[in-house]
């Protein structure tokens, strides 16, 4: 427990990047998904099912070492004769190291800032001024879900990675351990939103997860999540879902309005 709370101590300052402050920058878009779906969160293909495909890559302020990974965020572009007040809302899936825009998102996302009928014309400007916010992801009728990624190997190493994760909060710390024991195992995160252990309790698997929710941090418990017989590629249902946010003291932006 010492070992808990110690992580959890050190990993929270991370959330106070004042992300629900309105941030102005530019931004670029791909022409293809591609780099957006095999992109440093690890999501892969799945990435495309996050956020109806509306997509973004991110400054390393708002990847935080994989932390921001399925973060979501609304962008309007600043132009309003081609664009609506309403703009675009995107799923981070990816690092975007070129300082020179905040935010590269997809084709999509990028056209869905236009007004009707104008999103050929915003897609012709390429790079576009625009302010943006992170707001609380909804996913309807979706609950949070546990991939066991291909690399894992039951019952010798477990590796996972968080979809669909509502709210607006980031996990800090994942602990593992057997259906109904106390014994808990610490996971760390590998890259992105993967997280692994070699230390695999036996049997059926509950999960506690830290969220950044409050000005510090909160425990979310998923009872029962992975079968005994865990299989690579699976995902389960975790049975919950997080829908907390993260309470941040932004000065002077404390409400984050338009």
């Amino acid at each position: 427990m010492a070992h808990f709370l110690c992580l959890l101590f050190l990993l929270l300052p991370s959330a106070t990047a004042c992300d629900r402050c309105v941030h102005q920058s530019k931004v670029d878009y791909f022409s293809s998904d591609a780099p957006l779906s095999s992109g440093a969160c690890g999501y892969g293909s799945l990435a495309l099912s996050l956020g109806g495909g509306r997509l973004a890559a991110a400054v390393s302020s708002l990847y935080k070492q994989g932390a921001g990974c399925g973060a979501c965020f609304q962008i309007r572009c600043k132009d309003p004769k081609l664009c609506s007040s309403t703009g675009s809302n995107v799923t981070l899936t990816d690092l975007n190291p070129n300082t020179q825009t905040d935010l590269v998102i997809s084709s999509k996302a990028f056209m869905a800032m236009a007004n009707q009928g104008m999103d050929q014309d915003v897609l012709k400007l390429g790079i576009v001024d625009v302010e943006y916010k992170r707001i609380p992801c909804q996913y309807t009728n979706q609950n949070l879900s546990v991939r066991v990624e291909d690399s894992s190997s039951n019952p010798n190493y477990l590796a996972i990675k968080l979809l669909y994760q509502g709210g607006q909060t980031e996990v800090t710390a994942i602990d593992v351990a057997q259906v109904g024991s106390p014994n808990w195992s610490f996971m760390s995160r590998n890259y992105g939103a993967v997280w692994d252990t070699s230390r695999v309790p036996t049997g059926a698997l509950q999960f506690r997860f830290v969220v950044t929710s409050g000005l510090d941090g909160k425990w979310i418990w998923a009872k029962s999540v992975l079968p005994a017989e865990w299989k690579p590629g699976q995902i389960y249902d975790s049975g919950l879902q997080i829908t907390d946010i993260a309470q941040e003291s932004c000065s002077p932006c404390e409400d984050g309005t338009w």
